[in-house]
């Protein structure tokens, strides 16, 4: 959870100083949601993990490396990319991580092809995880992909970040329903809540849900309450976010809420959560100065076909 905020905050910052060209988008005050549904999964399984614009933590989480979103946003051509997409569209599907689709919503049904992929081919044992946001779910390649993942009854476990926006709309006209969770039963898939601020309470219940879909339960689906503690991406300062909202329990700062457990429980001390900030700030630094410093693809001599890993004959 340190980590990416750490790293976002970079990002943020360097954005704001034009050195990152196109969006930063950040998962303050999402980390813990983030990085409980990817903690549990195991790539040596062939789990796979779909995130979205607010999942740096979980992409950590998952296996990612610092240098990878370093590379992405800054266009190296070193980078899982190799510079051609956009700054967030970066992900290494051979490692069973797609990536991120713009149109939120939409990666649910990658992440159920990747699984019937990996049934068809007589693999068990596996699990996928896919993000969205309270937004995410109105649209209807959310609304194909759960129904087909729920007749198909693959493991799948999704994430709903309800961040009570979906950009600036609020959820009171979003849905109608009490709560998102309810819509979980329409489909036939089993739901759970969560306090998306509290860590322990995501562990807890995204725990539950990967073993339940890993042993053949069908999709679970886990929506946490929260608050974007941010704009819908660093362009914009969230003035429609009331200040009685910000006060309110779902905008607590995970991380606060996080560090100030471990300090009251003497799992570490002031001391050792200041000196894993400095090595992370460390860590992180050196990572993006060696991105900054990589070249990115060469419009005369990078050969710009579509498609990988194939040699195409001349004229073809």
């Amino acid at each position: 959870m340190l980590q990416a905020r750490v790293i976002e905050e970079k990002f943020s910052s360097l954005y704001k100083a034009g050195k990152i060209v196109g969006g930063v988008y950040v998962g303050r005050g999402q980390e813990a949601f983030s990085v409980a549904h990817a903690l549990y999964l195991d790539r040596s399984k062939g789990d796979v993990y779909g995130p979205v614009i607010r999942d740096q933590a979980g992409r950590l989480a998952f296996g990612e490396s610092i240098i990878d979103g370093a590379r992405t946003y800054f266009g190296s051509v070193r980078g899982p990319m190799r510079g051609r997409d956009g700054n967030i569209h970066r992900g290494r599907p051979k490692e069973g991580l797609p990536a991120m689709i713009s149109h939120l919503g939409s990666l649910l049904p990658v992440i159920n092809g990747m699984l019937m992929a990996r049934r068809f081919r007589g693999e068990t044992g596996f699990v996928g995880a896919v993000s969205s946001g309270d937004g995410g779910t109105s649209t209807g390649a959310f609304h194909e992909g759960l129904n087909q993942a729920a007749v198909e009854k693959l493991p799948l476990v999704v994430a709903v970040a309800n961040n009570q926006f979906a950009y600036s709309t609020p959820t009171e006209r979003q849905y109608a329903c009490e709560n998102l969770v309810d819509r979980a039963a329409g489909y036939g898939v089993e739901g759970y809540v969560c306090d998306g601020t509290d860590l322990s309470d995501c562990l807890k219940v995204f725990e539950l849900a990967v073993q339940r879909a890993r042993s053949g339960k069908g999709p679970q689906m886990v929506v946490g309450k929260l608050l974007r503690l941010s704009g819908h991406g660093e362009h914009d300062d969230a003035r429609y976010v009331p200040d009685q909202l910000r006060a309110e329990g779902a905008g607590r700062d995970c991380i606060a809420v996080a560090t100030e457990k471990v300090l009251s429980e003497q799992l570490m001390s002031e001391k050792e959560l200041s000196d894993m900030r400095a090595e992370i700030q460390q860590e992180v630094e050196a990572e993006i100065s060696k991105a900054q410093n990589e070249p990115p693809p060469s419009p005369v001599d990078e050969k710009w076909r579509a498609f990988s890993g194939t040699s195409l004959s001349s004229g073809e």
